[in-house]
């Protein structure tokens, strides 16, 4: 009959089965479309696992004021995420920005002997800080937007970091890699820290953009990062040591080949040695002249018990030591023996030359000179191979040639335990009791 044949054509098509799309998205092949999509939209993809990660980090923050945090460390009998935005080297910071560094160098009125002041405390952040605050907002609202920002940025700039290298292994893979490290640093344990008004952003950032420079050869560029990381952070040598290791390597691959060794750069090259030297000591030497005391800085640093002149690494070895005897020591070691394989083995191999440079540097730099204390944990966010390496063990296979089939549910188990990993550090270390906390 024509009408059933108007009613078989008007009908609409019915909906599809929605079970069978959820099926087909968790099957190997729905997963194999949605890391394409990833790979192919990097930007998209790292943006929105950074937002993610800021969500648990405030969900962190929350729990931590919540449950944790104790009224007579922030003043009053509720606690709030607020207070724990505010809490240890906040307090510092927002003293800078209202007040600027003190002259004369500040001493204890009882024993004669330098005290606690802000000149422990790199200036850059905090006057960036007070720079937005002249739009009216608030000094928590500015420090933490200033982060919000620069973490991103960090997180794209990490991603073209660990994407960019010549080495071993196959375009696609080095890009799902670098793509999954990235994200993987997202949810660094300390990562919460970057929702308070600390320089840990800010120096990722820096730090990143100077690697990726200094693969990429624009030696004048590292240069003119290095300056601001000079008043950001005190990690000027152990990038000095990653630039001289490539300036090696490069120097001996440009003689293999019959060439004369970074010709027509020196210039550049010397600027940018410069530049560092500079960096190093550029705010001691400020914190010096300001003070009229030339070792101010180190002075107040001491005062906080950073001791490097007892000797390199002997502050640890001794808490080590003290902690759990010989067994404490084997521990430590092992600790340090297994990293440097993976940074120099298979799992490191995927990386730019530069990068496992900063990866032995930076570590090395600062067990040196940093004493055992719990803020070691948000130093080590600086540390962005260690999510390389994270990486690489989770996807590959144990010679670290291929990826390996069930990659995605590895990774998904190591993200759940940093995910742990924010809500412990958070929890322990971030809040704050007058007679008993360990600072993060």
């Amino acid at each position: 009959m024509p009408g059933a044949d108007v009613a078989a054509t008007a009908r609409p098509e019915a909906p599809p089965d929605r079970p069978s799309v959820l099926r087909r998205l968790l099957s190997s092949q729905g997963r194999h479309e949605l890391a394409g999509h990833a790979l192919a939209r990097p930007v998209r993809t790292l943006l929105a696992v950074y937002v993610i990660s800021r969500l648990v980090s405030l969900f962190a923050l929350w729990v931590a004021a919540t449950w944790f945090q104790n009224p007579a460390g922030v003043g009053h009998p509720d606690p709030s995420v607020g207070d724990m935005i505010g809490l240890w080297d906040s307090v510092w910071y927002r003293r800078i920005v209202q007040d600027g560094y003190p002259v004369p160098l500040p001493v204890d009125t009882s024993t004669g002997y330098v005290t606690y002041s802000a000149w422990a405390f790199y200036p850059l952040y905090p006057y960036l800080v007070k720079g937005v605050m002249t739009t009216g907002a608030s000094f928590e609202v500015a420090g933490v937007g200033i982060n919000l920002v620069l973490g991103a940025v960090a997180v794209l700039l990490l991603h073209t970091l660990l994407r960019t290298t010549h080495h071993a292994g196959s375009q696609p893979q080095r890009e799902r890699l670098a793509l999954v490290a990235a994200a993987l640093w997202c949810f660094y344990p300390s990562t919460s820290v970057m929702l308070k008004p600390y320089t840990e952003a800010l120096a990722v950032t820096l730090v990143c953009a100077a690697l990726l420079l200094l693969v990429r050869r624009h030696y004048l560029l590292v240069a003119a990062v290095a300056i601001p990381l000079g008043f950001t952070r005190g990690v000027a040598p152990a990038l000095g040591i990653a630039v001289l290791i490539h300036l090696g390597v490069r120097w001996r691959d440009e003689r293999r080949l019959g060439r004369r060794a970074l010709a027509g750069e020196w210039t550049r090259v010397v600027v940018m040695l410069a530049a560092l030297g500079v960096s190093a000591v550029a705010w001691p030497v400020v914190a010096g002249l300001a003070t009229g005391v030339p070792t101010a800085f180190f002075d107040v640093q001491e005062v906080w018990g950073q001791k490097p002149a007892e000797g390199p690494f002997v502050l640890w070895v001794q808490w080590a030591w003290d902690s759990r005897g010989l067994f404490g020591v084997l521990v430590l070691l092992a600790l340090a023996a297994t990293y440097v394989a993976l940074v120099l083995g298979r799992h490191g191999s995927w990386l730019s030359i530069e990068v496992r440079a900063w990866a032995l540097a930076y570590p090395i730099f600062l067990f040196a000179v940093v004493r055992p204390i719990t803020s070691m944990w948000r130093f080590l966010l600086l540390d962005v191979p260690l999510a390389a390496l994270v990486a690489s063990v989770a996807m590959r296979t144990a010679n670290g040639q291929q990826v390996v089939p069930h990659w995605r549910r590895r990774v998904a188990v190591v993200v759940v335990l940093l995910v742990v990993g924010i809500l412990w550090w958070t929890t322990s270390l971030l809040t704050y009791t007058p007679w008993g906390s360990f600072p993060p």
